[in-house]
């Protein structure tokens, strides 16, 4: 896992979404960009997370925030997970890790004494010009957008 900090440039991706439209960092030039990595679609906590920043997606737009969400879940996956919850903001369908990976997300975890290698929760706060303004890596997935804001 690499670790990127507070200051850093974020790393230029490029993705598809659960739409199959590519999604490049350079889309949200000019704008404050929530880049939330999550483990699993449609998961208790994933969920939890997702439904918090839905429910306050008026006030991220209000103060310039883009949301999106990444995991290694599959597009259909994604849209499913969007339409059961009406998640007002696009999923990247990570499936190769690519972006996983530069943001150094996946690594080795722990759940109930089993190891394994999973992406950790974790969410990147990206100024209008890519640079790094907050790393969130203890994630309260009822109470993200407080975090957050």
């Amino acid at each position: 896992m690499t670790t990127l900090k507070t200051g850093d440039k974020a790393p230029n991706f490029e993705s598809k979404d659960e739409k199959g439209n590519i999604v490049k960092l350079s889309d949200y030039k000019g704008k404050k960009l929530v880049l939330f990595f999550y483990p699993k679609a449609s998961t208790p906590g994933c969920t939890a997370e997702a439904c918090d920043l839905r429910d306050n997606y008026q006030t991220f737009l209000s103060k310039s925030y883009a949301i999106l969400g990444a995991s290694a879940d599959s597009a259909k996956r994604q849209q499913n997970w969007i339409d059961k919850h009406e998640l007002p903001f696009p999923l990247l369908a990570d499936e190769d890790k690519t972006v996983i990976n530069a943001f150094g997300v996946w690594g080795p975890k722990k759940f109930m004494g089993k190891e394994y290698d999973g992406i950790h929760r974790t969410t990147f706060i990206i100024d209008e010009n890519s640079v790094i303004e907050d790393v969130i890596t203890k994630v309260k997935t009822k109470a993200h957008a407080a975090q957050i804001l």
